[in-house]
């Protein structure tokens, strides 16, 4: 992959970069987050009507399919490979950033175990309550973690990685999950069915 190459383009493919499948990734928890932050806006209140609690129901469907494996795709293939590639080099800074973002994934997947009464609630029509704290601490967590792993992991991979290595990272992927990221029920289209609570 050249320097500077983008690595979040639109579809995923059999021969698409890592890099690209792991951005789509990101877009699509970027997606969910949506989903749940429109519950607990505290202008607009939760509706428990249909839509909404289809949307939540598809948004806890790909979060719990897609959260772990995502999170194990980096830690067993991507962040290994980026030490590797620094290999007779000072690289603290990078394992101190590899160790961040892997405690980062631990905190996410606590809180989610700790969220699901609450969205199961919410996917079954009933507010949030007390858990809309919670509830938003987890996506402003997770929206900070994307952000930081687009701005910082993904284009340094790009500019240390080979290509060889990055077609063994891309098969790896596609070995583990061979479907598309967040194959599974989508809340994007609930969530445009959405009346306006304005």
């Amino acid at each position: 992959m050249t320097p500077g190459q983008p690595v979040d383009a639109p579809a995923v493919g059999d021969d698409e970069s890592p890099l690209a499948t792991l951005a789509a990734c990101h877009r699509h928890l970027l997606t969910q987050c949506a989903v749940l932050q429109r519950l607990i806006d505290p202008q607009d209140g939760y509706r428990p009507d249909r839509p909404a609690c289809d949307a939540v129901h598809g948004a806890v469907c790909c979060r719990d399919t897609a959260l772990q494996p995502h999170h194990a795709d980096e830690e067993v293939e991507l962040f290994p490979a980026l030490i590797d590639a620094m290999a007779g080099s000072d690289a603290v800074c990078l394992r101190e950033m590899v160790a961040s973002l892997t405690e980062e994934h631990r905190d996410l997947e606590r809180r989610w175990r700790l969220l699901r009464p609450t969205l199961d609630g919410l996917a079954a029509g009933r507010a949030p309550g007390p858990a809309a704290d919670e509830l938003q601490a987890f996506v402003d967590r997770c929206q900070r973690h994307v952000a930081r792993e687009d701005a910082e992991l993904l284009p340094m991979a790009g500019r240390l990685i080979g290509d060889a290595e990055l077609t063994r990272i891309g098969d790896a992927l596609r070995t583990r999950c061979p479907q598309d990221p967040g194959v599974g029920p989508s809340p994007t289209d609930s969530v445009s069915d959405w009346p306006s609570r304005r």
